[in-house]
């Protein structure tokens, strides 16, 4: 049988104010090409609004799943027995480690306007990566499905933590 672990897929989501601002990059666009008529004008603001959009759309598209043994963040799909203890990380402590604690080596799919996340130990001696720290918005759900999928690899019974 595969991974009978707890799912876990969380889509990033970039925040509501951002595609306010879109809205405002597409009509400063349109202001732009206003004194060279109403057809242009509305050319522009459709050009602008759609690369504003498309921009926003492409940066909030991340997601953060735990899928067939892995640990899949944006591109990368790391194995969870490559991986070790997770931190819950929220408020200050995750502010953090994602500023003057970081390691340049880390592997980290930040979001700044995601309060918190989970950091997680690179056990694979022949990784250079310290820690993966992922912006996530249930943290302790994604640490969760970790566990799930070490504890369903080991076949029910403890993990053996340093």
């Amino acid at each position: 049988m595969e991974h009978a672990a707890a799912p876990y897929d969380e889509r990033l989501t970039a925040p509501g104010s951002w595609w306010v601002i879109t809205a405002l990059v597409a009509l400063s666009g349109g202001l732009i090409l206003l004194p060279l008529g109403t057809v242009p004008m509305l050319g522009a603001v459709v050009v602008t609004g759609l690369l504003a959009a498309l921009a926003v759309s492409s940066y909030g598209s991340a997601r953060v799943r735990v899928v067939a043994g892995s640990l899949v963040v944006g591109n990368a799909r790391i194995p969870v027995s490559a991986l070790g203890d997770a931190e819950v990380l929220a408020g200050e402590e995750a502010r953090a480690w994602r500023m003057h604690k970081a390691d340049p080596r880390a592997f980290m799919l930040l979001r700044s306007y995601i309060p918190t996340a989970l950091r997680v130990e690179v056990t694979d001696t022949t990784d250079p990566t310290p820690y993966v720290y992922v912006s996530t918005r249930r943290p302790r759900a994604l640490a969760a499905a970790l566990d799930a999928v070490r504890e369903a690899e080991s076949g029910g019974g403890a993990h053996g933590a340093v």
